[in-house]
């Protein structure tokens, strides 16, 4: 028997492309594939790549660039580009980078064993259709069987149909959709039985979830508490959130489910009414601390994340102030900010007001001072709590044991007890910037 072909595929971005890189993963698996994790042992080659960050057409072409020595070496070698960026550049891939022989979008990965076959005769192939079939419904049935960590991703809902004036998503995922309940039990199943204990369900708006269930369509709050009836499932969490789609009962689960985590991923992008209006993200900023404030009178304990967009064309000092009073009215735990950076094809692109790229950083780094000094104080603050963590691997010193709190803070143990998979009741000793030390309760 031949030795079966490798596979190394690199993923950038969202934890959606981490999901959508293992059902690649298993796609090819089917035409006789095995992953690897070197490149320079590969037959095939996949980057999976993402369009949100600045410049992400440009890195993908530079990685692409050091794969030349191994196509030289190796001329059967494949190579391809998938994600949102194959899906925004589609054939240009191949004219910029000639050793790329394929190029797949995020909705027609399902499609790989036909294109791959079509690279061994000989051919190259681009499949960034959105085509009318759901893809997920053509995607292996079952996982394979081997044995999971103690944490999985799980795509329930997918695409985005708000528009926001900046983002590429909805021309590069597609509209809206919601996978099936059966489907979505069924999976998580699959994974519990195979040794994970804490599912995070996915989607670009995955509070927008109604999938077709019993009785018709089911909330992502009812889906959750479907899942929260699994044996053996411990840990339920979701990303991420639009604040328009922040219904009352998935408001409610925070406080009804105890296996839904405390803690939630809510974009707002910016303070300012006006560049909210700008944005087209069709909220206010009152109506979002509204909405948080009912989920912390659901779930008092609730850690809080957020996305920041400073610098958005148009925005003016005053516009920047009331981003950092809202930071201050509503205090997060975690946080992403980024200076704006036009996407082709986007509304806002289009805009002439840039703001002076110097006035963009200084905002940026006074947003950033604020939200680090918030996220330090929220970890100080576990120093001496009890909390609840899900180990998942071993730490980089002799002995250790590394895990996540329910509040998602990284959280390390030296106790030969603490072993991958167990949920244990930690006290925490110490505060580190990116960690938290403590002690089996």
């Amino acid at each position: 028997m031949s030795d079966p072909r490798k596979l190394f595929i690199k993923t950038y971005g969202c934890q959606m492309n981490v999901y959508d890189s293992e059902r690649m993963a298993e796609v090819l698996g089917a035409s006789g594939y095995v992953t690897t994790d070197r490149a320079e042992d590969a037959d095939m080659i996949l980057l999976n790549t993402c369009h949100i960050r600045e410049k992400a057409a440009e890195k993908v072409y530079s990685e692409l660039g050091r794969f030349k020595p191994l196509k030289a070496a190796n001329p059967d070698l494949k190579i391809g580009v998938a994600g949102c960026v194959a899906q925004a550049e589609g054939e240009e891939i191949m004219r910029r980078q000639p050793l790329v022989d394929l190029v797949v979008g995020p909705q027609t990965y399902h499609r790989l064993p036909a294109m791959e076959q079509t690279l061994r005769d000989g051919g190259r192939a681009v499949d960034t259709d959105f085509p009318d079939e759901d893809k997920f419904d053509h995607l292996p049935k079952g996982r394979p069987r081997a044995k999971r960590g103690p944490t999985a991703f799980l795509t329930v809902q997918e695409g985005c149909d708000k528009f926001c004036s900046f983002c590429v998503v909805p021309y590069t995922r597609g509209a809206e959709v919601s996978r099936p309940v059966a489907r979505l039990m069924a999976e998580a199943q699959d994974l519990v039985d195979r040794g994970v204990r804490e599912i995070t369900l996915l989607g670009q708006n995955v509070n927008a979830y109604h999938g077709a269930g019993a009785g018709g369509e089911w909330s992502l709050a009812r889906l959750i508490e479907a899942l929260a009836g699994i044996d053996g499932l411990e840990r339920i969490r979701f990303t991420t959130s639009h604040p328009n789609d922040m219904r009352e009962d998935l408001i409610a689960a925070f406080a009804e489910q105890p296996k839904l985590m405390p803690y939630l991923h809510l974009p707002v992008q910016s303070g300012s009414d006006r560049i909210l209006k700008r944005m087209n993200r069709k909220h206010t900023a009152e109506s979002y601390i509204d909405i948080i404030d009912r989920l912390r009178a659901a779930r008092p304990d609730l850690l809080l994340s957020g996305d920041f967009i400073v610098g958005f064309p148009g925005e003016s000092e005053a516009d920047f102030e009331d981003t950092l009073a809202l930071v201050r009215r509503v205090g997060y735990g975690q946080a992403y900010s980024f200076k704006y950076s036009a996407r082709p094809g986007t509304p806002a692109a289009e805009r002439k007001d840039m703001v002076p790229e110097d006035a963009a950083a200084d905002r940026l780094a006074r947003l950033q001072a604020l939200l680090s000094d918030q996220q330090r104080a929220a970890q100080d603050a576990m120093v001496g709590r009890t909390v609840s963590v899900l180990f998942e691997k071993p730490g980089r010193l002799p002995g250790q044991m590394v895990g996540k709190s329910d509040y998602l803070h990284a959280v390390h143990v030296t106790d030969a007890r603490a072993t991958p998979g167990m949920i244990a009741r930690v006290r925490i000793t110490a505060s580190a910037p990116n960690s938290l030390a403590g002690e089996l309760a």
